[in-house]
């Protein structure tokens, strides 16, 4: 599917090879990794019906994460697309693999949790992650208005900053959005790097990449991680309601 879907780009990177000489020393090994370790953490545990709904909400957080961000030119693809549909399948499938990132990262943590509660009574696991995840995404927010200050006088920007604001002030797990925010960041970074140097999208300031961009993932991360938890929630009450109207009419 990836070779389908971005087969236009392979297509133009391959014309650039010399395929009669040391033709190993022209592959990108950096999105080689990048993608083999996602297809890696893919099919770790997969489960269609969780997978498919993140899938969805990736899908559609990525159409709008791109549209704000090339429409208010923070930054551009060398395509020129405003947003280009090739680059929103990315989004579910790094979706999937910072989901896969965040189970490890829980499971490591927990033998973490059990000594911290047995050394420190007084100050159980979850206030400390209560801490970091406070110290982090307001120290996020103070990066972000920074970096988008220049197009303030969009209203696309506004609505990004409120519902980046409502998602920090409104945690519902602190530790939860922590770990998939350090999982997101931890990738974002990776792929990031891939994309500003290789130009296939560049940000206005020209870093490679900026800080900014790299967290950023690990908030979209958080947001569709939320998404998804609320669409689960609505579907389980809808399931519910249709059980009781069918039982109801047999009786």
């Amino acid at each position: 599917m990836i070779v389908y879907i971005w087969w236009p780009l392979a297509d133009e990177y391959l014309a650039y090879m010399d395929w009669r000489g040391p033709w190993w020393l022209y592959l990108d090994w950096l999105l080689i990794g990048i993608f083999s370790f996602m297809t890696i953490t893919l099919v770790a545990g997969a489960d269609i019906r969780n997978d498919l709904l993140i899938v969805i909400v990736g899908l559609a957080g990525g159409l709008v994460i791109e549209a704000w961000g090339t429409q208010t030119n923070l930054w551009f693809y060398y395509t020129a697309e405003r947003p280009p549909l090739w680059i929103i399948p990315a989004w579910p499938i790094s979706a999937l693999s910072i989901d896969r990132i965040t189970k490890l990262l829980h499971r490591t943590t927990l033998w973490i949790d059990q000594r911290a509660a047995m050394f420190s009574k007084q100050s159980p696991p979850g206030s400390i992650y209560k801490i970091f995840y406070w110290v982090i995404f307001l120290a996020f927010m103070g990066i972000m208005v920074e970096f988008i200050a220049p197009t303030f006088d969009k209203p696309f920007t506004w609505f990004a900053l409120l519902i980046c604001s409502y998602l920090i002030v409104t945690p519902t797990d602190h530790k939860q959005a922590l770990l998939i925010f350090v999982a997101g960041t931890g990738l974002g970074y990776f792929l990031e790097r891939w994309g500003t140097t290789r130009e296939c999208w560049t940000y206005y300031n020209f870093q490679t990449p900026p800080i900014f961009a790299v967290l950023a993932h690990g908030l979209a991360a958080v947001a569709f991680w939320r998404s998804t938890v609320y669409l689960t929630k609505l579907l389980g009450r809808l399931t519910t309601l249709d059980r009781l109207q069918i039982s109801r009419s047999w009786d």
